[in-house]
């Protein structure tokens, strides 16, 4: 091959890749930046919101049997994740699921962060006061736990300079610092930790919510736990949303829907059993 017809070549080859250069997003990603966005776009505007966005539902990670992530799979499950879904369904809204620490749901809706958050979150006035609920949709209540071989304690009458754990900003904790200021209260960031501090003797009892109380003792507590006393409080949990949103009659409308159609029955027997003829 002779210099000039070599030269010729690369000045083709140059000029080719130059033209290939100029077809790219130029974000030195092939175009998969625009094309990600684009997809985000186009899924939002299936939200039946006038916005189109994608709507954010923040969820606790760790309240069985409400929301809990699956160890084996990864994924996020539970009624309250079952409901939302099929309300979103009902409601045709795009919805996308973000676990996270109770706090942080509770904080985010406050602040405009999520659109919806979803959480055994009781309704409460004082949280009515910054953020919005949905009807309620499931009746609730707290109960006292302790190791299945106490005798001394048979209900929180029993107390007074007992330690007691329940989890950090939860209605537990202030029915415990509002109702039995002779107890010694421990929160914890997990619910969890507080059966495993009660199990070990680390705590003498645990007050927190009726269904997660039972749930655990039935599947984690190997016969070390059982609850004591009455269910204390009426509670009822409510869908959350920020103050004034305009979602909150779609959700009612669609939760509302499916319980007339049976769908809510569905959801609430797989995970509780047989649905009470009240609800």
């Amino acid at each position: 091959m002779t210099k000039k017809k070599f030269a010729t070549i690369m000045v083709m080859a140059v000029l080719a890749f130059a033209l290939a250069a100029c077809g790219s997003s130029g974000n030195g990603n092939g175009g998969d930046a625009d094309k990600n966005a684009a997809g985000e776009n186009n899924s939002g505007d299936k939200s039946g919101e006038s916005s189109g966005k994608q709507l954010i539902v923040a969820t606790d990670n760790s309240f069985v049997p409400f929301e809990f992530l699956n160890k084996d799979t990864g994924e996020i499950q539970g009624f309250d994740i079952d409901l939302i879904r099929a309300v979103a369904k009902e409601a045709n809204l795009n919805i996308k699921i973000k676990p996270m620490d109770f706090k942080g749901v509770l904080a985010g809706l406050k602040s405009g962060r999520w659109d919806m958050g979803i959480a055994g979150i009781t309704i409460t006035e004082e949280r009515d006061q910054s953020i919005d609920f949905s009807d309620p949709y499931y009746d609730a209540g707290i109960i006292l736990a302790v190791q299945a071989n106490n005798s001394e304690i048979k209900s929180v009458d029993d107390l007074a300079g007992k330690t007691v754990a329940t989890r950090t900003g939860t209605t537990s904790q202030y029915y415990l610092e509002d109702n039995v200021p002779k107890a010694k209260i421990k929160t914890y960031p997990k619910i969890t930790q507080a059966y495993q501090s009660l199990a070990t003797g680390r705590v003498d009892a645990v007050l927190y919510d009726l269904p997660n109380v039972k749930y655990y003792i039935k599947t984690k507590g190997d016969g070390k736990l059982k609850t004591v006393g009455d269910r204390l409080t009426a509670e009822q949990y409510g869908i959350a949303f920020q103050e004034d949103s305009k979602l909150v009659d779609k959700v009612n409308e669609a939760l509302a829907a499916i319980k007339e159609n049976g769908t809510y029955k569905e959801i609430y027997e797989k995970w509780f059993g047989k649905m009470p003829e009240s609800k």
